[in-house]
């Protein structure tokens, strides 16, 4: 919270000096916003009642620019949230710009997936429900783009890791594992400090023509999502396991990776794959000392768009591949997926029909997000909508008592 505030004051002088700059060179724009949520269950109740103020002042001049992003949420019967999702100083120098603070950047050609896009840490109290927007975690970066014809290069230094944000103990989107006794949780090991060793670099090189778009990336970070080393205590004499202690670490991971997309027709093929270097995963052998083992593993995804009968079709087979995998893994050796996308306007692209499906192939599970959204008038419009997960277990099965409809109402400005 105190980080949170510093950037909030910073962010605040910063916007205090540009809003005496030249109006002509000043955008001010956001939106206000009423997200309320009903579980879908057989005693109905709120899931979320958030009330949301984001605002976006943006200033460009000559070789100068500056965006700054402050957000309010408020929920009934909790404090305030207030952040920051971007903070940060363009300079445009010829054939190189260099962008410096808090910032999202976004890779990859997947939709509703991250596989090459991995900058930017994610905020998962919500799962996967909230905008994309929303779900990426601002970081503070020093990014270099050097640009030569349909050529680019991106060069990202991170000094400071932010890892996943994880739900509140007692949330809807918190599953907690299940253990032979009751664990303790040392967090001695959570922080990685600040220290110039301790930063993340990516890099990506751009091709854009007209047959094709190419990426190719690759990055030395810590690994978001923490590994859990766990240590078990048994008695000498009965082997009866006496003790658990659950120690959440973070490592690091080398990623190399590609993506691209071309136009072939009336269709756009998309792909995009990636190789992780030194993943810790979670065992299921008791005599494991410590409940992880490192291994590599590969995912990718092969996608395609079209539009048929003026309703625009997409589609993705998205696959993750442990490499020598053994069979004491708590996770398979291989987790495929696919997701669909339908969507369609009407009244004159006053009105949206969609509907957009993460579907499990192994379990079998899903999570089908159907939603109509209607502009009323110039800036304001409504939203409703549904979260229905099918299944019993795996990545969406496992939240199948959390089928949610909510309607959301926005005035954008």
């Amino acid at each position: 919270m105190k980080r949170l505030q510093v950037g909030l004051v910073v962010g605040l002088v910063m916007l205090t000096h540009v809003s005496a700059l030249d109006g002509n060179d000043l955008r001010f724009s956001g939106y206000l916003r009423n997200y309320t949520g009903v579980l879908a269950s057989r005693d109905p109740e709120f899931a979320i009642i958030q009330n949301t103020v984001n605002l976006s002042l943006e200033y460009r001049r000559d070789k100068v620019g500056l965006k700054i992003t402050p957000w309010v949420y408020h929920y009934p019967h909790k404090e305030l949230e207030l952040g920051l999702r971007e903070a940060y100083l363009d300079m445009f120098l010829g054939p190189v710009d260099i962008r410096v603070g808090k910032q999202q950047i976004i890779w990859g050609k997947g939709e509703g997936v991250f596989i090459t896009d991995i900058v930017t840490p994610k905020d998962m109290r919500e799962f996967l429900l909230p905008d994309f927007e929303e779900i990426r975690i601002g970081i503070n970066a020093l990014k270099l783009n050097m640009y030569h014809g349909n050529h680019s290069v991106e060069l990202v230094v991170v000094p400071q890791f932010e890892p996943t944000v994880l739900p509140e103990t007692g949330s809807l989107w918190r599953k907690e594992p299940v253990f032979p006794v009751q664990p303790t949780i040392d967090s001695s090991r959570t922080e990685v400090p600040l220290h110039v060793e301790n930063s993340e670099v990516f890099g990506k090189y751009s091709l854009i023509s007209s047959a094709f778009d190419v990426d190719v990336m690759g990055g030395y970070m810590w690994d978001a999502d923490p590994a859990m080393h766990v240590h078990r205590v048994a008695d000498p004499q009965t082997g009866r396991l006496q003790s658990i202690t659950v120690t959440p670490r973070h490592h690091r991971l080398a990623v190399g990776g590609a993506a691209f997309s071309s136009p072939i027709g009336d269709f756009i093929v998309r792909g995009e794959g990636a190789w992780y270097h030194g993943k810790y995963f979670s065992t299921t052998d008791a005599a494991d000392a410590d409940g992880v083992v490192k291994k590599d593993y590969v995912n990718y995804l092969l996608g395609i768009d079209y539009t048929l009968w003026e309703t625009r079709v997409s589609t993705q087979f998205i696959q993750r591949v442990i490499l020598e995998h053994d069979d004491y893994l708590a996770d398979r050796q291989f987790d495929n997926m696919m997701t669909v996308l339908v969507s369609r306007d009407f009244l004159r692209e006053t009105l949206t029909l969609d509907v957009f499906a993460y579907i499990g192939l192994y379990e079998p599970d899903a999570l089908i997000r159907p939603r109509a959204t209607y502009i009323l008038t110039d800036g304001l419009s409504v939203q409703l909508g549904a979260n229905l997960f099918a299944g019993d277990r795996g990545k969406f099965g496992q939240f199948d008592d959390n089928d949610m409809v909510y309607l959301k109402t926005r005035f954008s400005f």
